[in-house]
């Protein structure tokens, strides 16, 4: 299944994508949950899947809605970083030995064919794209041989950064926090229409059309199951919560010269199953 967050009629709601038509998921059921983070808490897809095989009524055009980021409100955004030895090579550095881990608020989301904005204080707004996951079961001390049970399924993401302001501290928070930043979507592609943790694909990031990234997946340093379990160690991940696996080379600030995103660009994230989370630049207004 394929499932959005979107607004139709001034009404934020959430639907299953199916072609180019969504069906609602208030259509299907009253008593099914009105948010992807509780539909996975409630351990509905099942219920959900059946009932969109059932479903003879209206649905809406995709043409007609406005698309939210995918889960709103998370619990938990958490990303890393310097996943791909080649990224971690063209900033400078080793490929690490644990995870680089850092968090995104709710404020930093911004959603697909949304604006991702270049804030007032900087130019150097770069591009990071990336692809996550979402648990969808309460996990603590999971195993690697265990840990797929818990993803609900993938999506995409573009980690976009303020690059002085990340370096500006040692920790990268609050580069990777200015509102409007972190997008997100568009679909939460559930687990089962892909391979196993995302492996033998391939993710590209295009500026106003140009090549930027071409990554593959089997690349990563932790892949999604060693995540899963280092990240369990040390916290309860919950229903909703996504984990963003970090970007591969060819990011803006490693060109020469550098390359910023800027008011009018449109930046593109692709991986095969998962379709494209594009985006346009505009200017921080007051």
């Amino acid at each position: 299944m394929r499932l959005i967050t979107f607004i139709n009629d001034d009404r934020e709601q959430i639907g299953v994508r199916q072609g180019d038509r969504v069906i609602p998921v208030s259509s299907l059921s009253s008593d099914l949950p009105g948010s992807i983070r509780q539909l996975l808490a409630e351990d509905c897809l099942g219920e959900l899947a059946r009932k969109c095989a059932d479903f003879t009524g209206d649905s809406i055009a995709i043409a007609d809605i406005d698309y939210r980021p995918l889960i709103p409100v998370p619990g938990k955004v958490i990303c890393i970083g310097r996943n791909y030895a080649a990224h971690a090579a063209e900033g400078g550095a080793v490929a690490p030995t644990f995870p680089e881990v850092f968090f995104r608020g709710t404020t930093s989301l911004t959603a697909h064919e949304g604006v991702i904005v270049r804030p007032q204080c900087s130019e150097m707004l770069d591009f990071e794209g990336e692809f996550a996951f979402v648990i969808g079961k309460s996990c603590r001390h999971a195993t690697e041989s265990k840990a797929l049970d818990y993803v609900a399924g993938y999506t995409l993401f573009n980690d976009a950064t303020i690059r002085n302001y990340q370096k500006f501290s040692s920790q990268w928070t609050i580069g990777k926090n200015f509102d409007s930043t972190g997008a997100f979507g568009p679909e939460l592609v559930t687990a089962d229409e892909l391979p196993e943790g995302m492996t033998g694909l391939s993710l590209t990031t295009r500026l106003n059309g140009q090549l930027m990234q071409d990554g593959q997946i089997d690349d990563l340093i932790f892949p999604v199951r060693s995540l899963v379990a280092i990240l369990s160690e040390c916290m309860t991940l919950e229903p909703g919560d996504v984990i963003v696996t970090g970007t591969p080379a060819g990011v803006g600030f490693a060109r020469k010269p550098p390359i910023w995103m800027k008011a009018g660009d449109t930046v593109e994230v692709t991986v095969d199953g998962l379709g494209t989370l594009i985006n346009f630049v505009q200017d921080e207004v007051q």
